[in-house]
């Protein structure tokens, strides 16, 4: 066990420095915090060694991540001109920044969970195939699984089959419904025309999900091969009837994070209703600005804050539209809404969105040329299968015959292949975060 961990070791940190080189350091730096401050919460100095980590973290977050994001609003609200710092965004630093904070405080909770093996923690954190892009695991689910796992070839064909499908969903249909959404956020605010709008919505709304969860898919489907087990990350959100619901089933591995590590110690529901209801404001507003130094993202969170609120106030009836087809449109319309923000560069743009979804009568001819020159044989199919398989369709088909699921994966795999070989470089959404 100890050999391969160390082949996935030195694969784990090849694969890392092959992206960005100069910030294998700074990962190495963030292992070697975290696996310090374990010792010190795993003895004497408990409190410490936590504190320690969650400033250490929270500050590596704040300096590379935020420092452009607050001289800019700083600029902007005091109508300074303080120069940008220029620092490069390291890749996957929100997810191993959260797993590195997700071992220290567990070993606080748990003192047996400590490792004492440097590599060990190391492993834990860059393991390759969930480092840049998730899902974020926590350390108490697959700590035994470290030490101790064992691969078989069922389960090799399974992680094989759960990676290919991974992949489809990225090549085959996040790519297909991402040009659409570039065409029209492109456009100029005056351009876009409620037809073009909402097509350009409710492209992004599924690219994003089946670009994530299919890079989800992939990272579970590789843990799978060599013998671990991830929690999985997606549960076919966009069939949810609730805004709680749908945070129960998108990216669950974050939700359940913050649940855990934020909301929980803050007091959760414990204390009262004006308390549960800020501490979930204050939740969803460090989820949106987890995705990104910008104003649309901690909008995005707040907004979804905003109905998960409303929902358990009483305000929204979600009682009596449960499980119903009523409910469902609700939540995807808060949901795409949401998305415009999410994918917005700016607030101006999101703005102009809204604005043509619903006031923007009329062809608008621009937008809608743009819009219906992409509206090929092709594109309309892969729209319809995405639409199609954001619900548990295929898992319902799946079960019932192995074989074919296969036979099926085999041939996805060969459709990937010759979209690889045709099609251009397009990275996975999740790995600017």
């Amino acid at each position: 066990m100890r050999a391969k961990n160390w082949l996935l070791l030195i694969a784990s940190l090849l694969f890392y420095a092959f992206g960005q080189p100069v910030y294998l350091l700074l990962l190495l730096a963030s292992v070697a915090l975290n696996y310090g401050c374990g010792l010190l919460a795993a003895g004497r100095y408990r409190k410490a060694g936590a504190v320690i980590a969650v400033l250490g973290n929270i500050s590596l977050l704040g300096v590379f991540k935020y420092t452009d994001f607050i001289i800019g609003s700083l600029n902007g609200a005091l109508g300074l001109s303080l120069p940008m710092s220029g620092i490069v965004l390291p890749i996957g630093i929100s997810f191993f920044t959260f797993q590195g904070l997700s071992y220290v405080i567990d070993v606080y909770r748990d003192r047996t969970l400590v490792a004492r093996s440097f590599s060990t923690v190391l492993l834990y954190i860059a393991f390759f195939p969930q480092l840049i892009a998730g899902p974020i695991v926590k350390y108490h689910d697959i700590a035994r699984e470290i030490s101790e796992r064992t691969v078989t070839a069922e389960q090799t064909a399974l992680g094989i089959r759960r990676f290919i499908c991974g992949l489809s969903k990225k090549l085959l249909l996040s790519n297909a419904m991402g040009q659409m959404a570039d065409v029209v956020f492109a456009l100029p605010a005056g351009e876009i025309g409620m037809f073009a709008a909402w097509m350009g919505a409710i492209c992004y709304t599924l690219q994003i999900y089946f670009d994530f969860s299919g890079y989800s898919d992939m990272a579970i489907g590789m843990g799978q091969i060599f013998g671990f087990h991830f929690l999985e990350n997606f549960d076919y959100p966009y069939t949810a009837t609730t805004i709680k619901e749908f945070w129960r089933r998108w990216h669950i591995s974050l939700s359940s994070w913050f649940r855990d590590y934020l909301y929980i110690p803050l007091g959760g529901n414990r204390k009262g209703n004006g308390r549960t209801w800020s501490n979930r404001f204050l939740v969803f507003f460090a989820t949106g600005l987890w995705h990104g130094a910008s104003w649309t993202f901690v909008l995005w969170g707040l907004w979804h804050g905003l109905f998960s609120v409303l929902e358990d106030c009483g305000a929204l009836p979600v009682k009596r539209l449960k499980g119903k087809l009523l409910g469902r449109i609700y939540t995807l319309l808060v949901v795409v809404l949401g998305f415009v923000l999410f994918r917005a560069e700016t607030l101006p743009q999101a703005g102009a969105m809204f604005a043509a979804m619903f006031t923007g009568f009329g062809l608008s001819w621009q937008g809608t040329a743009a819009v219906c020159a992409g509206l090929t044989p092709l594109f309309l199919l892969t729209l319809v299968l995405a639409l199609v398989l954001s619900a548990p369709v295929v898992k319902r088909l799946e079960g019932k015959c192995q074989t074919l699921s296969m036979i099926g994966a085999l041939a996805l795999l060969v459709l990937c292949m010759l979209n690889l070989s045709a099609g251009t470089f397009n990275p996975f959404i999740y790995f600017r975060f």
